[in-house]
C-alpha cells in the first residue's frame, strides 16, 4: 500500500490534509470497496490534525469519492445504490402484497414523469424491450424482460431518488419464493392482457400523455395485484382456451407457456 510522506507533521490546514487525502486516493485507485483508516490513523498517517482530516472528508464525500456507513467506517469510490444485506433483511420483513401496494404508489409517478421526459430513443429503445417481453416464451425470460420494461421507465422518469427506490423494490422481487408464487398466477391469457396493458402504456408515453401514462401504468399493476391475491389464495388462474392449447408448440413445457412475471 503505498505511504504519503509529508515533510511537514501536525497541521491544521484543511486543504493541506484535502490534497494529501486525494494522494491517498489516488495511490490506492480508489479501490471499490477500500475502507479508509479512521480519522485518528489518517491524521497520523499524512501528518494533519484531526479536525483537518475531518474537514476534507466531508469534501470528498460531497465529491463522491468517498461514502461513509454509520458504525462502519468510511470506504473510497461512490455509495451502492443498494446495499445487499439490506435487501435481505426488507424481504424478510415484507410481503408480496405490500411490495405491490409500494409499486402502486411509485411506478405510475415514473410513468408520468417518463412520458413528460422520454427522448425519441427512449421511446424507440422501450418499444424494443416491450417486444422482447411479449415474444418470451419461457418464465425465466419473461422475469427478465418484464423487470427491464418497467426499468427503463424508471430510468427515463429521470429521478434518481426514485429510480434507487425502485431498484429496491425490483430486488425484493426476485426472492425465489415469490418468483414461485408468480408462477401460479400466469397463463396465456393473462399474458395477452399484461402484453396489450405494456403497449397502453408505451404508446402513452410515446405521446408525451403523462396522465395517461399513469393511469395506464396503475390499471396494469392493480391487474398484477389482483391476479397475485387469487394466487394467494388459491384459486388458479382461468385455463387456456382450446385455440391456445392448439397453438402452443408441442415441446413447451408448462413453464414456457405461462405468462409475464408480476
Amino acid at each position: 500500500m503505498a505511504e504519503v510522506v509529508s515533510p511537514s507533521r501536525g497541521t491544521s490546514n484543511s486543504s493541506v490534509a484535502l490534497e494529501r487525502l486525494r494522494a491517498l486516493l489516488d495511490a490506492e485507485g480508489d479501490r471499490a470497496e477500500w475502507q479508509l483508516p479512521t480519522e485518528r490513523d489518517l491524521a497520523e498517517r499524512i501528518g494533519v490534525g484531526r479536525r483537518a482530516v475531518r474537514r476534507a472528508l466531508e469534501v470528498l464525500e460531497a465529491e463522491g469519492r468517498i461514502w461513509r456507513h454509520q458504525g462502519k467506517g468510511t470506504f473510497a469510490g461512490q455509495r451502492p445504490p443498494v446495499q445487499p444485506h439490506l435487501i435481505a433483511s426488507l424481504a424478510d420483513r415484507t410481503s408480496p402484497l405490500e411490495v405491490m401496494e409500494a409499486r402502486l404508489n411509485i411506478e405510475p409517478a415514473l410513468a408520468r414523469l417518463a412520458a413528460l421526459k422520454a427522448s425519441p430513443d427512449s421511446v424507440a429503445a422501450l418499444r424494443r424491450i416491450e417486444r422482447k417481453t411479449a415474444a418470451s416464451m419461457d418464465s425465466d425470460g419473461h422475469e427478465l424482460w418484464d423487470s427491464a420494461f418497467h426499468r427503463h421507465i424508471a430510468e427515463t422518469a429521470g429521478n434518481g431518488l426514485l429510480l434507487a427506490l425502485f431498484d429496491c423494490i425490483d430486488r425484493i422481487r426476485q426472492s425465489p419464493s415469490w418468483r414461485r408464487l408468480r408462477e401460479t398466477a400466469r397463463n396465456r391469457i393473462r399474458l395477452r392482457a399484461y402484453t396489450s396493458q405494456h403497449g397502453d402504456i408505451v404508446a402513452a408515453i410515446a405521446r408525451h400523455d403523462g396522465a395517461a401514462a399513469e393511469a395506464a401504468m396503475r390499471r396494469h399493476l392493480l391487474a398484477l395485484q389482483a391476479n397475485l391475491e387469487a394466487a394467494m389464495h388459491g384459486e388458479p388462474a382461468p385455463q387456456d382456451s382450446a385455440q391456445d392449447r392448439a397453438a402452443r408448440p408441442a415441446d413447451s413445457s408448462t413453464e414456457a407457456a405461462d405468462g409475464l412475471g408480476l
